[in-house]
């Protein structure tokens, strides 16, 4: 477990600083679009994987919520910056970049909402977990209904 958390706090400090430029490291626009669709496409997997507990179609195990919790908490800041002028395309709608503000507030209450969902994770208390589950998924689907292509 120890060893787990070693490589977890190794890679979470590895992708934050090379998330910073990241930016400068996209190329083309397509670039962009890619790297923002992967870091989403890992954080629905490990959202769905509790997502599953908490609509009763898996069983609870807390090492596996708490796992899939820090996942998307790691995760979470990175997409923002493949955001940046000159990136529109992928399944991005025109607001996120027209009403850029309005986006912003919504990554950044998406981004408490999954520190809380994996600080509830990390404690083993069920109804905590899934209490923070539904507020984060709420962030998830109002940044979906607003800013993602249907």
């Amino acid at each position: 477990m120890k060893l787990q958390k070693l490589i977890l706090v190794t890679t979470a400090t590895t992708l934050c600083i090379s998330a910073g430029s990241a930016l400068a490291q996209f190329q083309k626009p397509e670039d962009a679009i890619k790297y923002r669709q992967s870091v989403f496409t890992v954080m629905a997997n490990a959202f769905g994987k509790m997502g599953a507990v908490v609509k009763g179609e898996a069983p609870y195990n807390k090492d596996d919520v708490a796992k899939n919790a820090a996942i998307v908490a790691t995760l979470a800041p990175l997409p923002w910056q493949a955001f940046g002028p000159g990136t529109e395309g992928g399944k991005a709608q025109p607001a996120v970049w027209s009403d850029n503000a309005k986006f912003k507030a919504a990554s950044e209450k998406m981004q408490l909402a999954v520190a809380d969902l994996n600080k509830a994770a990390q404690s083993g208390d069920v109804e905590s977990f899934k209490k923070s589950f539904g507020a984060a998924s709420q962030t998830c689907k109002g940044c979906h209904d607003d800013f993602k292509k249907k």
